[in-house]
């Protein structure tokens, strides 16, 4: 009985990560290029509110990662603090969200000088937006790059944590290429 117990278990957790997310507005799976960014809102270390609507007008990269302080977590978030003058010069914004808390995320952002916001999604409504699948450990690791105007121009899903800040960088500038 404990077998088939497991079995149940195992497969409905399968199913669960690898189901289509549903959207509030809909639709399944990752927003599609040309649909416009749900709003969310995150914060820096030292408390300030970054909106993305806020932010039109520049390039935005929204970011989803499994969790603060996971190896892969910490090489996305650090490849990106490493290339943020280049973000910068480029006039690129970059908005990182995960599930953790707003207290966890101010820890992260401090411990590894991040100088970008981060978003805390406790509740899961920017990633249910964002057809962002969750799973046990957290979200997938996908990102978004949102136009000036508002609407997603770019989905990267499944990140490479190391070579990602370098990839929409080079989207994101093709002239500098």
């Amino acid at each position: 009985m404990h077998r088939l117990l497991a079995l149940v278990f195992v497969a409905l957790l399968i199913v669960a990560c690898y189901s289509q997310a549903k959207r509030p507005d809909g639709g399944e799976g990752l927003l599609p290029v040309g649909s416009k960014a749900p709003t969310l809102t995150a914060l820096d270390a030292a408390g300030t509110l970054t909106k993305l609507e806020d932010l039109r007008g520049h390039p935005v990269l929204v970011y989803f990662y499994p969790g603060d302080e996971t190896p892969g977590c910490t090489k996305e978030a650090c490849a990106l603090r490493d290339a943020y003058k280049q973000y910068e010069a480029a006039g690129v914004k970059i908005i990182g969200v995960s599930s953790n808390s707003a207290d966890s995320h101010k820890a992260f952002i401090t411990n590894h000088a991040l100088p970008f916001p981060l978003a805390a999604d406790e509740d899961g409504s920017i990633g249910k937006a964002y057809g962002v699948r969750k799973a046990v450990f957290g979200y997938e690791r996908v990102s978004f790059l949102v136009s000036t105007d508002g609407t997603i121009q770019k989905v990267w899903p499944n990140v490479d944590p190391v070579l990602h800040a370098t990839e929409v960088l080079k989207f994101a500038t093709p002239d500098a290429n």
